[in-house]
């Protein structure tokens, strides 16, 4: 059996870890919760691959997305589980996720829980789909909850490939423009530098200037190279830092423009996410360890940890998030005014889908923005060595005339 190594909060707010050596991150949970523990973080130790073997890298969302519906719409009909895994089997298209499927499958007909046959492959189902799905299999609400599911993690996939457009497409002109320049002025330019050698007169200051700046991006070439490998070499170093992938989040959101856009989806996440899980039922603490786990981001998964023990400690959830300083007024207030009421879930609800109207503006004004001023600065910079490349020869004409 796996071991998970976890991390919680003692009733004294005394951050203890430990190993357990279960089945499942389902009888973990169970554990710690017996235990009186706010659970921080588990994680299994274990190899790269998943426990069928397979990479969870090959299985798409959206083969997960159709898995859950079709698993909705068959139990809902009065398929019995394990015929409903069979059937979802035989028809998945990819054979990593045929191989889930079917461990899975034998797991439920050995006498596994739903959930705990779920929870056994973290690396397709995360712990939202696996909480989500015993609150449904022991509340015997388990279609309305598998349809929750798919429409969340339809949602969240959508926006992410919206997101991730809006940094790829600078990206990649960003790229060829510097691609193209690189060309002509390690390439290209010094052809023209070997032309003027032969006029024997003084050339002017802007193919002078063009000339020299090609020397040196020439002369000093791979050590430009060596340094962006550093560079990179860096970041990635500070990424497997827990301080240094904190400070790269903390930078993320400070960032003009694509900061505002991070922020604006972190939001949305937070509160589609504890929307959906206080909707199912899941207890509010449980949900917002799901939400901290799920968030993305460093610094919000610090502010949410103090959430959790703020609510511990018997404040609301929106008095945490307001000193943040991370989360709008708007959205504070609206969380305040759910607690108050007693509709948490409907006011999360209407905050994410306004974020996420406010995301799909945010992209759209960030690309029809982005694209003239690329653009633009790549006619000036083209233009430039046009005109100082030829303005040589024009001089040359007129002089011969």
């Amino acid at each position: 059996m796996p071991t998970y190594q976890y991390s919680a909060k003692d009733q004294n707010a005394r951050t203890i870890t430990g190993k357990i050596v279960a089945g499942d991150e389902a009888t973990v949970l169970d554990e710690l919760r017996k235990r009186r523990l706010v659970i921080l973080e588990i994680k299994e130790q274990r190899s790269s691959l998943s426990s069928t073997g397979e990479r969870a890298k090959a299985i798409k969302v959206e083969e997960v997305i159709l898995f859950t519906r079709q698993m909705a719409t068959m139990i809902d009909a009065g398929i019995p589980i394990l015929q409903t895994m069979e059937a979802l089997q035989e028809q998945a298209a990819n054979p990593s996720f045929k191989k889930v499927l079917g461990a899975i499958k034998e797991d439920i007909r050995l006498g596994s829980g739903l959930s705990a046959a779920f929870a056994k492959h973290p690396r397709v189902f995360d712990n939202l789909f696996v909480n989500m799905l015993r609150v449904g299999e022991t509340g015997g609400v388990l279609t309305m909850i598998l349809e929750r599911l798919a429409g969340y993690t339809e949602k969240s996939a959508k926006l992410k490939r919206k997101v991730t457009m809006a940094m790829v497409y600078p990206a990649v002109i960003v790229s060829m423009a510097f691609i193209v320049t690189t060309i002509l002025l390690v390439k290209v330019v010094p052809t023209f530098k070997t032309i003027y050698g032969s006029f024997g007169r003084e050339l002017p200051p802007m193919t002078a200037i063009l000339l020299n700046f090609s020397d040196a991006c020439q002369q000093n070439f791979l050590f430009f190279i060596a340094g962006m490998g550093a560079l990179v070499g860096l970041f990635v170093l500070a990424k497997r830092n827990e301080k240094g992938a904190y400070e790269i989040d903390r930078w993320k959101l400070a960032v003009p423009i694509f900061g505002d856009l991070i922020c604006k989806v972190s939001v949305s996440r937070f509160c589609r996410t504890l929307s959906v899980l206080v909707q199912s039922g899941v207890p509010i603490l449980e949900s917002l360890d799901i939400v901290r786990r799920t968030i993305g981001n460093l610094v919000l998964e610090s502010i949410i940890k103090d959430v959790i023990e703020s609510v511990r400690g018997g404040e609301s959830i929106a008095e945490p998030l307001s000193r943040s300083r991370i989360f709008p007024t708007m959205v504070t207030r609206m969380i305040a005014v759910g607690e108050q009421s007693g509709q948490l879930d409907k006011m999360l609800s209407k905050v994410g889908e306004f974020y996420d109207d406010q995301v799909d503006s945010a992209v759209e004004g960030l690309t029809s923005m982005i694209e003239p001023l690329i653009i633009g600065f790549l006619g000036i910079v083209v233009g430039f060595i046009v005109m100082a490349l030829f303005l040589p020869i024009i001089n040359i004409t007129q002089v011969l005339q």
